[in-house]
């Protein structure tokens, strides 16, 4: 049995299998919640590799799966974590014309389970493969604190990199994204009263004004380098000169030319009005993930083994960040994408399109299947 077959065969248990684990909501930062979930993932991997289970404070358990083989060193990368609060969904689980729909079944816990099924087509038929290595990230949604320096050994190991992130619509492979941070810009004034002596005062929510205007100088539209001050907070009462005000800037960029002239510029506010005082916190979280020659000759090779299966495979670039960007920082080959079809990432009717499962499954398995053949 081929692997488009197999696949097609056990769609509903793989289904049905997405269904449990969707039941079980797993926003980031809540660890008996993603502590379920790697209980789950446990109970399914254990039998198909070495497991290794390593418990993050304030970031919940990570699983890495290594199962040997010959070739070159394939590493997947998934995460279980979801943007969704406990609660947020009134129905964890639909199907609907085609579509599955749940927090979490596009973004990502419908890729993630992509690696547990690929681990059974090859333990279901014992044929050769290339020596696997997958991370299950517990904390993807927030840039991967506790999981990064776990993603950064094991893409120095690696040969190549799939990242089970889901795809969009028109099943496009994912060989850029964005790099991606977020800033805090503390202001800090003098307060007085407004009525009797607002002279004495220094006003924080107007030099932050002041800041808003100055950072949207930052962008480069053309160059597609985003600045977006989108959280402001500042002062307590209308009768009160504000001493104190906050901008939360999230900033965006496709090269490390950029990244690095977005740093030196938000290190380099200065103050407008006399008196008043500007502190810079945070940074970018994720490097951008350029095109590089090996990864454009992984999705070439992709590309012909997806027409076997009757995909015409493109390559776009990907204005969000994954832990893609992690692993090609240290210069592993990376391409991202390999999840399922679908859309609605972070928003409430996040769905993927079931007919399509199959071929996704078996584009992934192809593709790691013809590394060992190679080395």
């Amino acid at each position: 049995m081929n692997s488009f077959d197999f696949y097609s065969k056990h769609l509903d248990g793989y289904l049905d299998e997405l269904r449990l684990l969707t039941a079980i909501e797993t926003p980031t930062g809540d660890l008996p919640q993603l502590n379920r979930a790697a209980d789950f993932l446990m109970e399914r991997v254990a039998s198909l590799g070495d497991v290794e289970r390593t418990g993050m404070p304030d970031h919940g358990p990570m699983l890495r799966i290594v199962r040997g083989g010959a070739g070159v060193r394939v590493l997947l990368l998934g995460h279980f974590d979801t943007v969704w609060p406990v609660g947020s969904w009134p129905t964890l689980w639909k199907t609907d014309q085609g579509r599955a729909y749940g927090p979490g079944v596009y973004d990502m816990k419908g890729g993630l389970l992509f690696i547990i099924w690929l681990l059974r087509f090859l333990e279901h038929h014992g044929q050769p493969h290339p020596h696997i290595e997958a991370i299950l990230n517990p904390d993807e949604e927030i840039g991967s604190p506790g999981t990064r320096p776990f993603i950064e050994e094991a893409a120095r190991r690696a040969d190549v990199v799939l990242v089970l992130e889901p795809t969009n619509l028109a099943g496009n492979l994912k060989l850029a994204r964005k790099g991606s941070g977020e800033y805090v810009v503390t202001i800090h004034g003098r307060s007085s009263h407004q009525g009797v002596e607002p002279e004495l005062g220094v006003n924080a929510v107007v030099e932050a004004a002041h800041q808003v205007l100055r950072l949207l100088e930052l962008e480069d539209l053309a160059k597609g380098t985003t600045v977006g001050p989108n959280v402001i907070q500042g002062g307590r009462v209308s009768n009160m000169v504000p001493d104190r005000a906050e901008i939360r800037v999230d900033v965006r960029a496709w090269t490390d030319d950029e990244s690095r002239r977005l740093e030196t510029a938000m290190r380099n506010l200065r103050p407008v009005l006399n008196d008043s005082r500007i502190h810079v916190f945070g940074g970018w979280n994720r490097p951008p993930m350029e095109v590089s020659d090996t990864s454009m000759e992984i999705f070439e090779g992709a590309r012909v083994l997806g027409r076997g299966l009757g995909l015409e495979l493109e390559w776009v670039k990907w204005g969000g960040s994954s832990d893609a960007n992690i692993a090609a920082a240290v210069g592993a080959p990376t391409i991202d994408g390999f999840g399922p079809v679908g859309e609605g990432a972070h928003q409430i009717d996040e769905c993927i399109v079931i007919d399509e499962l199959p071929r996704r499954l078996a584009l992934l398995t192809e593709v790691v299947r013809s590394f060992v053949h190679v080395g």
